[in-house]
Parts: C-alpha cells; sequence; structure tokens
C-alpha cells in the first residue's frame, strides 16, 4: 500500500498518491460513522476512491402480510450503486443522503449449500454484475456540465453530456 503521504500530514495540507495531488484524508486513512441503527467504515484508497461496509438490521415500517415473504434464515445478496451526499452539521457530524438502484444478484434459503448464483442452472454472480454495469452504462443520461468542463466520450466516440 505505497503512499506519497506521511503519517503527520494535515487535512488541508496538499499531498501525493502515486503522482495525483490531492486534500484531504490521507489514502489508506479510515473512518467510522455511527448511524442511529447502523455502522459505517471506510478506507481511502486513492485521491477520490473509498472502500466501504455498512452494517444495520432492516426492520419494515409495516408489519408484512401472513405467510408471505422468504422463510427466516434466508439471505439475498443486492449489488448497489448510488449517490450519497453529506453535509457537515459539526466537527462531529454529518448529515447524510443516498439514492440509488439495487439490483438481485442472488439468494440463499436456509435449507440451501449455496447462494442461487452457485448453482450450474443460474448465472454466476460476477457475469451478473458486468451484465448490469454494461446496462447501466447504456443507460445513463447526458448530464449538465459546469463551464469548461470536459465533454466525456462513449467508446464508440459519441459524445455523452450536453453540448
Amino acid at each position: 500500500m505505497p503512499s506519497d503521504t506521511t503519517p503527520t500530514s494535515t487535512y488541508d495540507e496538499v499531498k501525493t498518491h502515486e503522482g495525483q495531488p490531492y486534500s484531504g484524508v490521507p489514502v489508506y486513512g479510515t473512518h467510522q460513522w455511527r448511524y442511529p441503527n447502523g455502522y459505517w467504515t471506510e478506507m481511502k484508497l486513492a485521491p477520490d476512491k473509498w472502500t466501504f461496509q455498512y452494517a444495520s438490521k432492516k426492520i419494515r415500517t409495516e408489519m408484512a402480510p401472513d405467510h408471505s415473504g422468504a422463510d427466516v434464515g434466508s439471505s439475498f445478496h443486492w449489488f448497489i450503486t448510488a449517490h450519497q451526499t453529506a453535509r457537515k452539521l459539526d466537527a462531529q457530524a454529518y448529515e447524510t443522503f443516498m439514492t440509488g438502484l439495487k439490483w438481485k444478484i442472488g439468494h440463499r434459503r436456509p435449507y440451501w449449500r449455496d447462494w442461487s448464483h452457485g448453482y450450474p442452472e443460474q448465472q454466476p454472480e460476477m457475469p451478473r454484475i458486468r451484465e448490469i454495469l454494461m446496462r447501466a452504462l447504456h443507460e445513463v443520461q447526458p448530464l449538465p456540465r459546469s463551464p469548461g468542463e470536459p465533454r466525456l466520450r462513449a467508446p464508440e466516440g459519441e459524445p455523452i453530456g450536453v453540448a
């Protein structure tokens, strides 16, 4: 995990990682956040890339109908793409908003030996995720650009975004 920063770098100090200048948390720095009913931990991998984990108990807001839904002990594997925005409230707290999409990758009934995507008659996990990402890429809507922002190009050379 090489980084051009020192552990004593300050937050606002300009640092470099693999030749890319940036400020903020040093690469490989971590944060832990406690939500009212969950826990989020993240690590900075590059100036603009983080890995994260979130764990929480998810509870329905309304009672499930009798004899509906999956068996107790069932598990579900989802793939999520999302936008997260955060607004700093004070030195210790942020207000967080997240919107996005989720796709079912697989499920596992309590008496199964493997996830559904582990069985030969089902699509394996990684090809399913690649399919979702390719489909999502083709569905991306043009987004407004800031003045002077370069236009993005699709692989075929067709412009993406507004003129």
